[in-house]
């Protein structure tokens, strides 16, 4: 860990690649860097702002950087590092240091796929962004998106309720939220997989920061999937960069008039991969990952789950049906019915997770004051506040006013 500091140190300075290539070439890390002459680093080419970035030896920053971390269990991760993705460290300008939140899969190893497109999608854009997002989380791949509003949130979200694993990549400092309303979806992605950023806790961004984040988007994904974007958009970046970096790229059909999609159909146009559903992007990797990626899998979409009805009656008992030991003396699950009351489930508690189950069978009462829950659950606050929300998502839990929570289901 002793070399950390000129990581960071150097990661702070972003210089561009080939910079960093006759650096390396030269002084073998960034310690060698950190410690060459200004004069040493003219001889090699280093000239201008890099030049003045590079003579500053002052480390406060980078201690100041790695200390923060450490205190918002933020990981840092250099290029160097055997956990670094071998498919990011190939692209041709790939960030030397990447600071994560949550657990970053093993991202080599596993079918990752990019969903990006427009922030102001139409109802059609959101649909096939959730649908195909659902499908290709449930059929064994991970999402990585941009988490910006419209068809990256929409991925992320529907990636969530499928069950499976979200990498979002970030063009603002770690610990920044941006939108700053999707804190929520931000806390769930790191809770149920990873927020990676090349930007340390404080960093203020410039109008290059977010186009800078494209690559390492793609980098990180087999494939990149634009479900709806205009002509002129960051996903259409994302996009190329894909393209330049070897990635196939998918797309969504729209309508011949439709703005939003004219950038995603000039891709069609230009040879992306017609794609109407999940299995359109799995089976280009179903060979490629046989052990993770199943044709078969569930094929529910976000709009068919049971979702319960904002004026839906009161939950009544039902004579109950055998539960497996797991999940015996907890709760079983009913779904408002328009053609009888109640819908017994009881099925759906098997899918929960140990935490879900434990904050599911402290909710006795009605209106649950999310202190309370935390209180009798003796879970950590933001294990509550994320498990409430997946819980919310699949239906099984509505909020009330006053941080306040019921649950959608009969003892």
């Amino acid at each position: 860990m002793s070399g950390l500091v000129y990581w960071v140190w150097l990661g702070e300075k972003y210089p561009y690649p080939t910079a960093i290539k006759a650096l390396f070439e030269h002084f073998d890390n960034p310690k060698g860097v950190y410690f060459a002459e200004k004069d040493a680093l003219e001889r090699i080419g280093i000239k201008g702002e890099l030049l003045e970035k590079l003579s500053d030896k002052s480390l406060d920053n980078a201690n100041r950087i790695i200390g923060r971390c450490a205190e918002e269990n933020v990981r840092i991760m250099t290029i160097q590092d055997a956990a670094y993705p071998e498919r990011l460290r190939n692209i041709y300008d790939p960030p030397l240091v990447l600071y994560v939140k949550g657990h970053l899969p093993d991202v080599d190893s596993e079918a990752v796929i990019a969903v990006v497109g427009t922030r102001r999608c139409t109802p059609y854009g959101a649909k096939m962004a959730r649908d195909i997002s659902y499908e290709i989380a449930a059929k064994g791949g991970i999402i990585c998106t941009g988490l910006a509003e419209g068809i990256d949130s929409r991925a992320a979200e529907a990636a969530l309720m499928a069950g499976g694993k979200v990498i979002g990549v970030l063009g603002t400092a770690i610990n920044e939220v941006f939108p700053k309303f999707n804190v929520q979806l931000f806390d769930d992605v790191a809770a149920y997989g990873a927020i990676v950023s090349e930007y340390p806790p404080g960093y203020h961004g410039n109008k290059l920061s977010f186009p800078r984040r494209n690559r390492i988007i793609a980098g990180l994904s087999l494939g990149v999937l634009v479900p709806e974007a205009p002509v002129r958009s960051g996903a259409l970046i994302t996009a190329r960069v894909g393209l330049e970096s070897g990635r196939d790229v998918f797309a969504v059909p729209a309508c011949s008039d439709s703005l939003n999609g004219r950038g995603s159909n000039n891709l069609l146009r230009e040879g992306a991969i017609f794609t109407e559903n999940g299995w359109d992007v799995l089976r280009e990797y179903a060979e490629r990952f046989p052990d993770k990626i199943r044709e078969k899998a569930a094929e529910n979409h976000p709009e068919e789950m049971h979702k319960p009805e904002q004026n839906a009656p009161d939950f009544v008992p039902e004579k109950a049906e055998p539960l497996d030991e797991r999940i015996k003396g907890f709760f079983k699950f009913r779904v408002p019915n328009r053609k009888k009351k109640l819908e017994l489930l009881p099925e759906q508690l098997a899918a929960l997770s140990e935490n879900q189950l434990k904050i599911v069978s402290t909710m006795t009462s009605p209106s649950m004051h999310v202190d309370d829950i935390i209180d009798l659950s003796a879970l950590p606050a933001a294990t509550v506040l994320s498990e409430l929300t997946m819980l919310q998502i699949k239906g099984y839990v509505k909020q009330e006013a006053g941080k306040r929570f019921t649950l959608n289901i009969a003892k």
